[in-house]
């Protein structure tokens, strides 16, 4: 279990741009260190498709991931991660065996709109 994080401000939170998108592809990632997947999100019109690898093999077969609704910081610079620029930060929590199961919104909502 991870610390608590001290107290921040509203303007903070804000600062983090969490949106929700729909994984237009999911591919293998055999060069990554630990198990991945490469996946393609789209955002909507505003940002658009973004890459990203998420460590999420142990929840998901690609299929299952083809089509599904994720939340994502998409406001932080680009890292390469192996050969793959990673433009988004795929959000998840970890279950007790440290797997991730990744965040999705209950109902059909917009693709690009925002968490608050």
């Amino acid at each position: 279990m991870t610390e608590k994080a001290k107290e921040i401000g509203i303007e903070d939170f804000l600062k983090v741009d969490i949106r929700v998108g729909i994984v237009l592809e999911a591919l293998e990632f055999p060069e990554a260190r630990r198990p991945a997947y490469k996946l393609k999100i789209d955002f909507g019109e505003e940002i658009g498709v973004r890459k990203t690898s998420a460590q999420i093999t142990d929840l998901y077969t690609l299929e299952s991931l083809v089509g599904k609704r994720v939340a994502a910081v998409v406001n932080f610079p680009p890292r390469q991660i192996g050969p793959v620029m990673s433009e988004v930060l795929v959000l998840g929590f970890s279950d007790a065996n440290g797997q991730i199961s990744l965040i999705s919104p209950d109902h059909d909502v917009p693709i690009g709109g925002r968490l608050h």
